[in-house]
C-alpha cells in the first residue's frame, strides 16, 4: 500500500493507493483544514498542526488495516523553515502571501538586473519567490540559522530525521542554476545566506527511510517507509497527467492555474524571459516550462465573501446562465488580485476605472472570472507553441478545476484546441506513481501514466464554432 500526503493552501489529504486488477485503486484516508493566520507582524503556517495530522492520518490508516505502507509528501513551493544548530525552528513559518516581500524584488533588480537573474536560474518572477524571501531576513536571524529546509523538506526531516532537499521544489527558490543545479553564489551572497545552510539536494524517488521511532512510541502507526516523491505540488501533478505521445500541454488547475509542457532542456531566453515563463525542475530530469496564472482563487475569494452562501458547483452553474457577450475584459494576474480584503469590490472597481459592465450576480462574477481566465490559458498556450516551436493539439487539464465544465469549453473554444479534463486527483496519482516506481512495481512514468489512464474517467471537450470564439478573444486582445 502507498500513501500520498497532499497538502495546499487551503487543505490537505492522505490518500491510499494500489494496484487492484489492473487498475490504481484510491481511497481518501484523513482530510484536514490548513492555512496561514496572522502570528506577530506576520501570516504563517501552522506547521506544527500539518506534522500532528499526517500522523493522525497514518493512524486512521492503521485503524483501517493498512500495516505496511510507503508515504510521499507534496506541498506547495518556496517557503521554507530555518533551523538552528539544534535542530529545532528558530520561529514560525512566514507564509508566501505575506507583505514582507512587497517591493522588495524590485530591490533586488537594483543590485542584480532580472534578466542576469533569469538566465542564472531559468525561474519565473513571483514577488514571493524564495529569494526575495531570503532577503528579507534580519543578520542576528541568518547567524543563527544552521538548516534551511523548504515545507515538504522540514516534514520529511520531522518524521524520518533526514535533512535533505527535493530538487522539484528546490528549483523555485530562484537560486540555482537551471542546468548544474548548483546555487549561484552572486545570488546567494545577496540574500546573506551561504550554500552551506541549505539542507543537500536529492531526486524524487529517493527512499528516505522509516519513521523515527519516537512516534511509533506515540502513536499507533503502521510500518512506514518515507519516500521523496515531486514534493512541489505542481510537479506531481504533472506526473499524474495521463497524457501519452507528444503535442500537448498540461494545466494543474487549482488555487493557482499552471500551464505548460514537460521538455528536457530549459528555454532561458529573453522571450521567454518577457513572457514570464519558468524552467522548474520536473521529475526523472525533466523541466516544467510553465506559466504561473492566477486560478481558483479569485473564485474562492469571491466565494468567501458573497452575501449568499454559494457552492463552487452552484456558481458554475449560475455561470451558464450569464450572458458572454455582457462580460468584461479583466486582467486577472494584476497584482491588485493577489490578496484584496474584498474580491467582489476588487473586480467591480477594475470594471468602472475601466469603464466596463459592472458584474453584480454570483453568475456574472463567476462568468467574468471563466472568460477571463481561459482566455489567459489561451494565451499561454500561443506564447508556448512560439517558446517551444511545437505544435499543442491537446490541453490536459488536472487538478480541482477540472471538474469546471463552464471553463473547460471556453478553454476549448478560445484556444482552438482539445481539452481532456480530469482526473481530479492527479496531483495524489503523481505522489502515488512515483512512490511505485522507487519501490519497483512500476518501471517508469509513462507506465504509471498508462496506468491512470486505465484507472480513471476523463471527460474531452472540442472547440466549437470559431467565428463565435474568435470574436470574443479579439476583444481581449485589443482591450
Amino acid at each position: 500500500m502507498h500513501i500520498a500526503v497532499d497538502i495546499g493552501a487551503s487543505s490537505g489529504r492522505l490518500v491510499s493507493g494500489e494496484r487492484k486488477d489492473g487498475k490504481l485503486v484510491i481511497q481518501e484516508i484523513h482530510r484536514f483544514a490548513n492555512g496561514y493566520q496572522k502570528q506577530g507582524d506576520h501570516h504563517c503556517w501552522d506547521i506544527d498542526h500539518l506534522e500532528e495530522q499526517i500522523l493522525q492520518g497514518l493512524e486512521i490508516a492503521k485503524q483501517q488495516g493498512i500495516t505496511s505502507c510507503t508515504l510521499g509528501i507534496d506541498t506547495w513551493a518556496v517557503d521554507y523553515v530555518l533551523l538552528g544548530k539544534d535542530g529545532e525552528r528558530l520561529r514560525d513559518v512566514i507564509a508566501y502571501r505575506d507583505s514582507r516581500t512587497d517591493g522588495v524584488m524590485e530591490q533586488v533588480w537594483e543590485k542584480v538586473s532580472k534578466t542576469e537573474i533569469y538566465r542564472k536560474t531559468g525561474i519565473q518572477y513571483q514577488s514571493f519567490n524564495t529569494i526575495y524571501q531570503l532577503f528579507t531576513e534580519s543578520e542576528e536571524l541568518i547567524q543563527k540559522t544552521d538548516t534551511i529546509l523548504l515545507v515538504p523538506d522540514y516534514l520529511h526531516y520531522r518524521l524520518t530525521g533526514k535533512k535533505v532537499m527535493e530538487a522539484t521544489n528546490a528549483s523555485t527558490m530562484q537560486l540555482l542554476h537551471p542546468i548544474t543545479k548548483d546555487f549561484n553564489a552572486d545570488l546567494l551572497a545577496l540574500t546573506g545566506f551561504h550554500s552551506e545552510q541549505f539542507a543537500p539536494l536529492i531526486e524524487a524517488g529517493t527512499i528516505l527511510g522509516e519513521l523515527r521511532d519516537t512516534f511509533n512510541e506515540m502513536y499507533d502507526l503502521p510500518v512506514c517507509t518515507v519516500i521523496a516523491v515531486g514534493s512541489h505540488d505542481t510537479a506531481s501533478a504533472i506526473a499524474g497527467v495521463p497524457a501519452s505521445g507528444k503535442e500537448w500541454a498540461y494545466l494543474s488547475s487549482g488555487t493557482w492555474s499552471l500551464i505548460g509542457t514537460e521538455r528536457k532542456q530549459p528555454i532561458l531566453e529573453d522571450s521567454s524571459l518577457e513572457k514570464n515563463f519558468t524552467n522548474e525542475w520536473g521529475i526523472n530530469n525533466t523541466y516544467r516550462y510553465l506559466k504561473n496564472i492566477i486560478g481558483m482563487w479569485v473564485i474562492q475569494e469571491i466565494r468567501r465573501v458573497y452575501p449568499v452562501d454559494y457552492n463552487f458547483g452552484e456558481m458554475v452553474e449560475a455561470a451558464k446562465q450569464a450572458d458572454l457577450t455582457q462580460v468584461p475584459s479583466v486582467n486577472l494576474n494584476d497584482a491588485r488580485f493577489l490578496k484584496p480584503d474584498n474580491m467582489i469590490e476588487e473586480l467591480q472597481d477594475y470594471c468602472r476605472e475601466t469603464a466596463q459592465i459592472v458584474p453584480d450576480s454570483v453568475g456574472d462574477l463567476s462568468l467574468t472570472v471563466f472568460h477571463n481566465l481561459a482566455i489567459a490559458y489561451s494565451e499561454a498556450l500561443e506564447e508556448l507553441e512560439a517558446l517551444t516551436g511545437e505544435s499543442i493539439q491537446t490541453l490536459h487539464i488536472v487538478g480541482g478545476g477540472s471538474q469546471n465544465k463552464v471553463l473547460n469549453q471556453l478553454t476549448a473554444d478560445y484556444s482552438g484546441v482539445e481539452v481532456i479534463a480530469g482526473p481530479t486527483e492527479a496531483t495524489a496519482l503523481g505522489n502515488l506513481i512515483v512512490q511505485m516506481i522507487a519501490a519497483g512495481e512500476l518501471e517508469s512514468l509513462d507506465a504509471g501514466r498508462q496506468l491512470i489512464r486505465k484507472s480513471f474517467p476523463v471527460e474531452t471537450f472540442k472547440p466549437i464554432s470559431q467565428d463565435i470564439t474568435e470574436n470574443n478573444r479579439r476583444t481581449v486582445h485589443d482591450s
